[in-house]
């Protein structure tokens, strides 16, 4: 928040933006600020869980580690500050297509998997912001399914017992 204040006041009395690559209404930056929130949802922020964001957000919005090391510092200041998650979604539906919502859902599955299990926090969010993005139930769950299949097999058990 105190960064937050700082960069806003440099950026009126300086006119400087810091070279910030990302608007506020940045589709980028709210779907950042929702995967964070995934994350810390649950209360705890497991390493694996910040290092999935890292690669998500790099490897689908195609960034460079100071953009994507950027991304998630706007980021979490926007989810710290959010009082909801409509602003994020709102920005969302405008900005985004059908299949674009379908993958910030798929992305945060697999931030809500990426510590081996999903919290009853997480699981809540994602159906929350689901609803807010217009992504049905059944597609929600298929995804969900999705990244639990994908998972099983990252892990090496593919279904099967040891």
């Amino acid at each position: 928040m105190l960064s937050s204040l700082k960069r806003f006041i440099k950026e009126v009395t300086f006119g400087e933006s810091e070279g910030l690559t990302f608007a506020d209404d940045d589709q980028r930056l709210a779907a950042a600020a929702l995967l964070i929130h995934v994350i810390s949802v649950d209360g705890d922020m497991d390493p694996a869980e910040k290092t999935k964001l890292t690669d998500i957000l790099q490897q689908h919005y195609k960034l460079s580690d100071e953009e994507t090391a950027e991304l998630i510092r706007l980021g979490t200041d926007r989810d710290n500050e959010a009082v909801d998650l409509y602003g994020f979604t709102s920005v969302l539906k405008r900005k985004t297509d059908e299949a674009e919502r379908h993958a910030i859902i798929e992305m945060m599955w697999q931030i809500a998997y990426a510590d081996g299990h999903v919290h009853e926090f997480e699981d809540n969010t994602v159906w929350r912001v689901a609803e807010l993005l217009g992504v049905s139930s059944r597609d929600r769950i298929a995804l969900r399914q999705k990244v639990a299949r994908e998972q099983d097999h990252e892990d090496g058990s593919g279904g099967a017992s040891a």
